[in-house]
């Protein structure tokens, strides 16, 4: 990438053009669009909350060490934690022992393996994956909310679904606008910023796989 275009457009726009073609390509991964188009039982829903559960640990696990930090600290927003949300969703899902028997997929485990290691290691890296999801899930994860209330009847934005309801965050739109001017002003040069850029697209690689590994846990009846 050219580093004077780096310069003249805005951080945020650059990191989500970058992105376009891993960000599609996960949306319609194969369990993705079957989970949306009802064509999953419950149980696939359940299987994914669950890997869900280990990214978030490992991204909400690292925040407070990072809370200093000059690159990843202003990106750490306690309106935006899914852990606890994650938690009673699953205790809906699964019972209140649903943490027994509980084990990542390989690509789950690499991928909070991975964000882990960004966060001890690079806290550039930390914000691409900070990115990748937390946006993602105030944006297209509200269809998936919507979905799972209508196929499998759950309460409204209730038990279930919390962790796709930000309720400390009352205007979504305004927030995304808020953390993308962050983005603009983060504490990296172009080299560091193409470097960020460049773990978003592994990010979204990371959920890619984890999708396809759900895909052949839940196949499709022929």
């Amino acid at each position: 990438m050219d580093a004077s275009a780096t310069t003249a457009t805005p951080f945020s726009t650059l990191i989500r053009t970058a992105s376009h073609a891993q960000h599609t390509e996960a949306e319609n991964a194969g369990f993705m669009g079957d989970l949306l188009g009802g064509r999953l039982g419950v149980a696939a829903y359940a299987r994914y909350t669950e890997q869900l559960w280990f990214v978030y640990r490992a991204l909400e696990g690292a925040a407070e060490a990072l809370r200093e930090d000059p690159v990843a600290g202003p990106f750490i927003r306690p309106e935006l934690m899914r852990t606890a949300a994650l938690e009673r969703d699953l205790a809906h899902l699964r019972g209140p022992d649903w943490r027994a028997g509980l084990v990542p997929l390989p690509a789950t485990e690499a991928y909070a393996a991975r964000v882990e290691e960004c966060a001890r290691e690079w806290p550039g890296g930390y914000v691409a994956h900070h990115y990748t999801r937390y946006l993602g899930d105030l944006s297209g994860g509200q269809i998936i909310r919507d979905r799972a209330e209508r196929a499998w009847g759950f309460a409204r934005k209730g038990d279930g679904v919390r962790f796709y309801v930000f309720e400390e965050i009352g205007n979504p739109a305004a927030f995304k606008r808020d953390y993308r001017e962050l983005l603009d002003r983060v504490a990296a040069d172009d080299l560091e910023k193409q470097r960020i850029i460049d773990e978003c697209k592994r990010a979204f690689d990371h959920n890619g796989a984890v999708f396809r590994e759900l895909g052949r846990e839940f196949p499709l009846s022929a």
